[in-house]
């Protein structure tokens, strides 16, 4: 008698693909939290949804956008995924976070994130491993970690702590203390403050502009400047000399620099 055929592994459901929707637009890719009702909070099937997101992306993509459905980025991970998790299981979940959050901030595309309402706990794990950050002015950053008697789990304690100082991060998690939009902007977790739903527009004039970048430039900048911020200085020296000597080498290179001397290429200036 014939069996009944089992489903694929690792073939996303249509509800597990709802939960981070991406949408490509040329060479900029958006990549959007989408459990709105949840305030996107982050559970295993989330975290791996944006890593297939990210490992789907075509070369012709050049930078992504994420982004959170609904008045917030992401109000962290989902405790309930907590309630019955044994010493094993929370090594696993923290490692499985590690995995996806290494390849999006070492990964090819430089990745842009639009920050609204909470950027909470892990959603702030998450935010921190982005490489541009426009805060809209409804955003708020907080570690409540403390107070649900837990601990970072996803990579702040060094990703944020690297951002805003080990100092910053323990008064944030003791007391509970929520950093507003301008406030977030002043010590680090934000490059960028807007107005309340101009957000994805700023992300989308910068993402133009870090689309028109030389790939191998971009590259370098994602992977060789966290590199060099944690090596001595002769170290640090070298390896930008060798990233200098690789990137000045390529043709693309070479011609964006002879364009400039030649009078074809804009100078830098104020916007």
């Amino acid at each position: 008698m014939p069996q009944p055929e089992k489903p694929a592994l690792n073939v996303p459901t249509p509800d597990e693909t709802r939960l981070v929707t991406l949408d490509i637009d040329g060479p900029v890719a958006t990549i959007v939290l989408n459990r709105p009702e949840k305030r996107n909070a982050l559970s295993l099937s989330v975290i791996e949804r944006l890593r297939a997101c990210f490992a789907e992306l075509p070369a012709s993509v050049r930078v992504a956008i994420v982004a959170g459905a609904g008045p917030h980025f992401s109000a962290g991970l989902d405790l309930s995924e907590l309630s019955d998790a044994d010493t094993a299981d929370g090594l696993q979940h923290s490692f499985a976070w590690y995995e996806v959050f290494s390849k999006i901030q070492f990964g090819r595309v430089p990745v842009i994130g639009v920050l609204q309402g909470a950027v909470v706990g892990g959603g702030l794990e998450l935010a921190s491993c982005l490489h541009v950050r426009i805060a809209e002015e409804s955003a708020y950053f907080a570690l409540p970690e403390g107070q649900r008697g837990i601990f970072l789990g996803g990579g702040g304690s060094v990703r944020v702590s690297k951002l805003i100082g080990f100092s910053r991060v323990t008064e944030m998690m003791l007391t509970g203390h929520v950093v507003d939009a301008r406030e977030g902007h002043a010590i680090g977790l934000a490059h960028y403050v807007v107005p309340p739903g101009e957000g994805m527009r700023k992300a989308r004039e910068l993402a133009e502009r870090i689309a028109a970048n030389a790939p191998l430039s971009n590259f370098a900048i994602l992977n060789a400047l966290p590199l060099i911020a944690e090596q001595p200085m002769s170290h640090g020296l070298m390896t930008e000399a060798l990233m200098a000597t690789v990137t000045q080498s390529a043709p693309e290179a070479k011609e964006r620099v002879n364009a400039f001397l030649n009078k074809r290429a804009a100078k830098v200036g104020p916007a």
